[in-house]
């Protein structure tokens, strides 16, 4: 059963990862050049040098804050140093904790057009995807692409006015699943098929080449905003899903300890976070 509440709240003082619940975490990007210049001090050398491979202002802007919030965030959780977290990706480019960090954190992050989501739990896989809905043409033809033989004839079911967003409905609900086992959206596109209709209650219908896996998963829609669609997928039935605004002083970064250069185990002037 899974237990959810898409209220937005404000966080407690003191939050925690566990194994039975998924923090959903929103924030509104704030791209502002003072903003994101000092989000960017957080960025490894490696991130920086991805975000200035980007060519267009927004998505660089982006990949910076987000980038950011992330550290900030698992910071928070692990009562560390943004800049002292170290990430491994998957072949996918799933951000992890490396290995040599040695904790059952888990986490996922997404962000479109100015709404940004991150998932965070412990010990169990989670993925998370938001997409801005928006007019597609022929919605069949890009389904064609991407959607499995299933998907693509519960799509041409739906009344031609509700196509667009059910296409993004589908879209996010497949992507955050395979987010969540790591993979991308090209990978074994025909092999697996969810639900397609807005009203319908997001679900994993069917894994062809590994039937287990529905049983394995839990997927559901989120409501960050009414010009959005947004899914998280996590491994798992039993479990509370926390719904939590990323608010203004929790997108900062902390205050350093005066007089102290803040390492890897150096105390953060920042509310303690505890995971078990």
């Amino acid at each position: 059963m899974i237990d959810i509440d898409q209220l937005w709240k404000m966080p407690p003082d003191s939050i925690e990862a566990r194994q039975d619940e998924v923090h959903v975490w929103r924030v509104f990007l704030n791209n502002a050049p003072e903003w994101v210049q000092s989000l960017s001090q957080a960025l490894s050398e490696e991130e920086r040098q991805r975000a200035k491979r980007l060519s267009l202002h927004r998505e660089r802007q982006d990949f910076i804050a987000t980038r950011a919030l992330l550290r900030i965030l698992v910071g928070r959780y692990l009562n560390r140093s943004p800049d002292g977290i170290c990430f491994n990706y998957g072949t996918n480019g799933k951000p992890y904790l490396a290995v040599r960090d040695g904790h059952a954190l888990r986490f996922n992050l997404s962000h479109s057009e100015g709404i940004a989501l991150f998932a965070v739990t412990l010990g169990r896989e989670v993925g998370i995807d938001i997409e801005s809905i928006r007019d597609v043409r022929v919605p069949e033809v890009v389904a064609e692409l991407f959607f499995s033989q299933r998907e693509r004839a519960l799509l041409k079911s739906l009344p031609e006015e509700i196509r667009s967003k059910a296409f993004f409905t589908c879209w996010t609900r497949k992507e955050a699943y395979l987010k969540g086992r790591g993979h991308g959206l090209t990978v074994m596109r025909n092999s697996f098929s969810v639900s397609v209709a807005p009203d319908a209650s997001a679900a994993l219908l069917e894994v062809t080449t590994e039937p287990d896996e529905v049983s394995r998963w839990s997927l559901l829609d989120l409501n960050p905003d009414s010009r959005y669609a947004a899914a998280l997928a996590v491994e798992g039935k039993d479990l509370k899903i926390r719904c939590w605004q990323l608010t203004g002083n929790m997108q900062e970064l902390p205050v350093r300890t005066t007089g102290k250069t803040i390492g890897r185990n150096t105390p953060l002037n920042v509310p303690i976070v505890r995971a078990r």
